[in-house]
């Protein structure tokens, strides 16, 4: 018998499940049970697009059963065994000596000091099959792969490693193609070999598998004077195995679909109920069934480029996968569901679905559904109770950034997305949209105005919204890091419905659009009302002059300000070029040779730092005033400086003289 190590990661994971994390020990069965649903999937699959695989007769069905031993607890087993497809002395290698991927890094970097008491983090993270080994001392798994002749048994305690060796004549066990499992439990497993807890445990994790699950229990039977006088052994389905997605929604509850999201969710470990659910069945040139969940809590990979996609594909209730990104797209892959679709070929490639015409009228059939309900939880949340508040304020915070993806990737739904998307802003609390921001617009502004950065707490402060500020006009505050492309991108927000009579509805009623202005751009102060003061430029010239002469190149360009009130000075960016921010965000993306974005540099002529250079030619006073005036606005704008020594001199020198 063949002995093999553990990799790495799995021998760390078993050491804490075993010696850790007790007190929700129950989910070994839901994912040995999913586990065998898998396998069941993948060979119904098989028999009906593979040749290979026709001939084989397929009952699918999951069985458990178990054996108490009064006298020895650690004697009592547990047995989960299915008719799948089975594996073979690689597959084993791979599913049970190693974590290809899964969220077990992440799981094991979250169980710090204090977390190892949780042992919720287990059904966060997921740790599929090694669980079992929270109730067993010893796991024995035996099988045999559809259309192969070998049967293989791999055996481990859970500490060292395990061995595989291949099973002979009778004590192959396994007739046909699947999987045994057989759990020797400890002590404190043993409460699992009990008819009762099982059928708790399949009906609360497992009752909507696709697939028949039996268990198989000795009976016993008892005469009027309580003497047992008999035991049959019985094997009883307890699981519905209807798809919930195919019933009519008449008859469904909605306990029914919280229950059947922590069963589809398993994988993603996510042990919240759903903030949201979307069922839809559409009969027609088209006929397919979807059922879509929006979790509460973003997933944890959300934001990976490898992230997990959370929709499942059935045609005819036949898994086709769970692993194919085209069914959603990137900004909406926090979805979680099922489409099942009458239409596809069983036989369909991933290669196919990529391009296949009915699956994209699936697809985006399923977005504006999803758009619709967002839409109508928006609009419920404006006059809505306070639940369908906390509900709407809870999908926007998890999931704001994703839909602006949306506004940058999807053309076609952008509409719908800019009434959804929220931001902050300099006169409300709380999130804003775009419609609100036009609902309080003042009767002669153009423009919808918005400023961009890395930090709330920095935009607010800017000496940029000084003039904003003090003539009522409000302004986005926009502190994504995706917000410089997004906007950009966007141009103009135009309103369809809901038009106030100041947005002046047009006879072909499609609304009135308003350009976006960065107030942190050149020329985004043009619309603050105030006329240019020639005499104000005349007199400043010089000191601009002299500014700009000590700065040299480190600005494009230094001009008289109109938005500064009471700061001395503030940096904006060209109107042709990046963002600083978005600058910083391109070269952290690995844009390394992208050249310095310059600023304009703009000052407050009746500030006393500015105002006294006006009398002065001392060279050096004339540069320190400059480079303090500019690192300052840097620094206000969360800009890191490139000599925070020079600065830091220049200042002293400053303060010195005063």
């Amino acid at each position: 018998m063949a002995q093999h190590p553990f990799q790495t990661e799995v021998s760390q994971l078993l050491h804490l499940i075993i010696h850790s994390l007790y007190s929700n020990r129950e989910i070994f069965l839901r994912e040995l049970v999913s586990n065998a649903s898998d396998a069941l999937d993948k060979l119904k699959y098989l028999t009906v697009a593979e040749e290979k695989y026709k001939s084989i007769s397929f009952d699918p069905r999951i069985d458990i059963s178990f054996k108490k031993d009064s006298s020895s607890a650690e004697a009592s087993t547990l047995t989960v065994a299915d008719n799948g497809i089975g594996m073979n002395k690689e597959d084993l290698i791979e599913s049970l000596g190693t974590i290809a991927r899964s969220g077990t890094r992440m799981f094991l970097e979250k169980l710090g000091a204090d977390a190892k008491k949780d042992s919720n983090l287990i059904g966060q993270f997921g740790v599929g099959f090694y669980s079992a080994f929270m109730v067993a001392g010893r796991i024995e798994v035996i099988s045999r792969k559809a259309a192969e002749d070998t049967t293989w048994k791999w055996t481990s305690d859970g500490k060292d490693g395990f061995e595989i060796e291949a099973l002979t004549g009778d004590a192959q066990e396994i007739v046909g193609s699947g999987t045994r499992v057989v759990l020797h439990l400890t002590e404190e497993g043993a409460e699992y070999a009990n008819r009762w807890s099982i059928e708790d445990i399949i009906k609360r994790y497992s009752n909507h598998v696709a697939f028949p699950i039996y268990l198989t229990y000795d009976e016993k039977e008892y005469d009027d004077k309580g003497k047992e006088k008999s035991v049959k052994t019985k094997t009883e389905r307890i699981n519905s195995g209807t798809a919930l997605w195919r019933r009519s929604k008449a008859e469904l509850k909605d306990e029914d679909y919280k229950e059947f999201y922590k069963q589809i969710t398993a994988q993603h470990y996510d042990t919240d109920e759903p903030l949201l659910y979307v069922h839809t069945k559409a009969e027609g040139s088209l006929e397919y069934t979807t059922l879509f969940y929006v979790p509460k809590k973003a997933p944890f990979d959300m934001y990976n480029v490898d992230y997990k996609p959370g929709v499942k594909l059935y045609v005819k209730r036949v898994f086709i996968t769970d692993d194919d990104k085209e069914l959603m797209p990137t900004w909406l892959r926090f979805v979680r569901g099922i489409i099942d679709s009458e239409d596809l070929p069983l036989n369909v490639s991933r290669e196919i679905l990529q391009q296949n015409k009915i699956l994209i009228n699936i697809k985006n059939a399923s977005v504006k559904k999803l758009l619709s309900e967002f839409k109508a939880l928006a609009d419920s949340a404006a006059s809505g109770s306070d639940a369908v508040k906390e509900k709407w304020e809870a999908f926007v915070g998890q999931f704001n950034r994703p839909l602006k993806e949306g506004l940058y990737q999807d053309f076609a739904n952008r509409e719908t997305l800019q009434e959804l998307v929220r931001f902050k802003s300099t006169a409300a609390e709380g999130w804003t949209s775009f419609a609100d921001y036009v609902s309080r617009m003042k009767s002669d502004q153009k423009h919808i105005y918005y400023i961009t950065g890395g930090d709330e707490k920095t935009l607010r402060s800017s000496p940029l919204l000084e003039a904003y500020r003090a003539r009522e006009i409000e302004v986005l505050i926009m502190d994504d890091e995706i917000d410089d492309i997004v906007i950009t991108s966007l141009h103009s927000y135009r309103q369809t419905r809901g038009l106030s009579e100041k947005s002046g509805d047009d006879d072909k009623g499609e609304g009135q659009s308003w350009e976006l202005k960065a107030v942190n751009r050149a020329g985004a102060d043009e619309e603050l009302g105030e006329k240019k003061d020639k005499q104000a430029e005349k007199e400043a010239k010089p000191v601009i002059e002299k500014i700009k002469k000590a700065l040299g190149d480190r600005v494009k360009d230094v001009k008289l300000s109109r938005r500064l009130h009471d700061s001395p000075s503030c940096i904006v960016a060209d109107e042709n070029d990046p963002s600083i921010q978005m600058a910083q965000m391109l070269k952290a993306m690995g844009q390394t040779e992208m050249p310095d974005i310059k600023p304009i540099l703009e000052v407050n002529g009746d500030h006393p730092i500015v105002a006294g250079l006006k009398d002065t030619e001392d060279a050096e006073r004339i540069a320190d005033v400059a480079g303090v005036l500019l690192d300052q606005a840097l620094l206000v704008e969360g800009v890191k400086l490139k000599d925070p020594a020079d600065f830091v001199k220049r200042l002293n020198r400053l303060l010195g003289s005063a």
